[in-house]
């Protein structure tokens, strides 16, 4: 028999276990792992680590010189579950946070009254490298700026849920949260129809739907592509992925041209002109005429035909600004500003290194902070006070000096747990969730469900895949 009951995290919250034992809503899953030996659930995770490898579900970690290690993405088959109370929280949470920072992108690109009210310092603004001051007063559709969201949540002590950060320019992982319902519905088929779980795989249909509703031809059958950098990104698996699910052209750069600020793609039968592009690359690579010249990904005058509004950007350009760790500290007050309400999901408690007091106060703990750079992602240029050297700590408080704005610190916080299968015996490990957001005219979509990150390092609270990290699927039952 596998070992069951893992020995509890005294800190923090277990997604499975109480003091008083099992949750209800995980009862079904634990009898149907009491059910198997060693041998079978064993047998499972390598069925599902073979999907992953014959289906070439990979992503790529790039070390310290540089070099990318394609890896398989691990998985544990032992799922999250969230129950429906939890997630209509976490819904109607993310849809408040969404709104508010759509009008926040669409008032900080136009009148800017957030800051003309002093809501938000000006400097702030002024000081980001992701505001494209570029795309200032462009029209886009419905006033939409983010039309894709990867919000990520965490857990604290007592199983409230907060928002870590938000994703809001080209959000990753959805191919992941679709492939492990797929594998898990192989290798649990009963344990999954006996649990009711909520439906994820019309998520590729809701997206496509939304893109389409952004052309701006009113025509029947617009033309929709994926714009990818390329076979060496390291999210090119997912690009293909969702490109066929959604029955659109997956292209590269060289697979477009602008003509009389219009966007055509090359086919074999001539021009096709192209209405809305979901694009998988950063701002400064969209064209060289605008931002990065020597720039080979991009399309050159692609910002000129979306100036004109011949072509609908997804997500827009510029949206970095909402995405800023340092903007982040301002989202509850964006929530209050433009919508008169208080925020349903909480921040994580942040301190901006460029206010003199609150950097002395986070100097005087860091040992219980973890500092942020506040443009990185992927878990890069983060420092966890509690497993750094002194040496760390002492270089970090320097590079903290010489340029505040660029780092945020906020109090490590213990991640849920939820057991996973590691060596025949459930194993806690700390996790987060990575719910996907799609906003078209017809208000916020989320499918019920998410990519829930574990950390595999024992006692590590980093859930990156770049970072060593993998995944579970993530059920939401009633």
């Amino acid at each position: 028999m596998m070992k069951l009951m893992p020995k509890l995290n005294p800190n923090g919250w277990d997604e499975m276990f109480s003091n008083k034992g099992v949750r209800n809503s995980y009862r079904k899953v634990l009898q149907t792992l009491q059910s198997l030996n060693p041998e079978n659930l064993n047998q499972k995770q390598k069925q599902a680590a073979d999907f992953f490898m014959n289906q070439g579900i990979t992503f790529t970690v790039y070390s310290d010189n540089n070099e990318g290690i394609e890896r398989i993405f691990p998985f544990d088959i032992i799922p999250r579950i969230i129950t429906q109370k939890d997630w209509e929280e976490v819904e109607t949470g993310i849809s408040q946070r969404l709104k508010a920072l759509n009008m926040f992108l669409e008032d900080i690109y136009n009148e800017q009254f957030i800051i003309k009210e002093g809501i938000m310092p000006a400097a702030l603004i002024s000081s980001c490298p992701h505001y494209i001051q570029e795309v200032h007063g462009i029209k886009v559709p419905h006033d939409i700026h983010i039309h894709i969201a990867g919000i990520d949540l965490i857990r604290g002590a007592k199983g409230e849920f907060y928002v870590l950060e938000d994703n809001l320019r080209c959000p990753s992982g959805v191919s992941y949260m679709l492939e492990n319902r797929e594998i898990t519905k192989r290798i649990f088929p009963e344990m999954f129809t006996s649990n009711d779980v909520s439906m994820v795989a019309n998520y590729p249909m809701i997206f496509h739907n939304i893109l389409i509703s952004l052309s701006p031809r009113n025509i029947s059958n617009p033309n929709v592509v994926l714009l990818t950098p390329g076979i060496y990104n390291s999210a090119y698996y997912e690009h293909t992925f969702l490109a066929r699910q959604m029955g659109i052209p997956l292209v590269e750069g060289r697979d477009l041209v602008v003509n009389n600020c219009k966007v055509y793609m090359k086919t074999t039968s001539g021009l096709q002109q192209v209405d809305v592009i979901y694009r998988r690359l950063d701002d400064e690579y969209l064209d060289p005429l605008v931002f990065k010249p020597d720039s080979a990904l991009g399309v050159p005058g692609l910002i000129s035909a979306y100036k004109m509004g011949n072509v609908a950007l997804v997500n827009a350009v510029g949206n970095g600004v909402a995405d800023d760790k340092a903007v982040y500290a301002y989202v509850p007050e964006m929530i209050r500003y433009y919508l008169n309400e208080e925020p349903i999901l909480k921040n994580v408690p942040t301190y901006q290194m460029g206010n003199k007091e609150e950097r002395e106060l986070v100097f005087a703990d860091m040992e219980n902070m973890v500092i942020k750079e506040t443009n990185q992602s992927g878990g890069y240029g983060m420092i966890m006070g509690n497993k750094a050297t002194e040496q760390e700590l002492k270089n970090a408080k320097i590079a903290i000096l010489n340029n505040p704005r660029n780092f945020i610190a906020q109090p490590i916080i213990q991640l849920s747990t939820v057991p996973c299968l590691i060596d025949g015996e459930l194993k806690l490990r700390h996790v987060d969730l990575r719910p996907y957001a799609l906003c078209g005219p017809n208000g916020v979509k989320i499918v019920p469900g998410g990519l829930t990150r574990v950390a595999l390092t024992e006692g590590s609270l980093v859930v990156n895949s770049s970072q060593g990290g993998g995944s579970k699927d993530t059920w939401i039952v009633k």
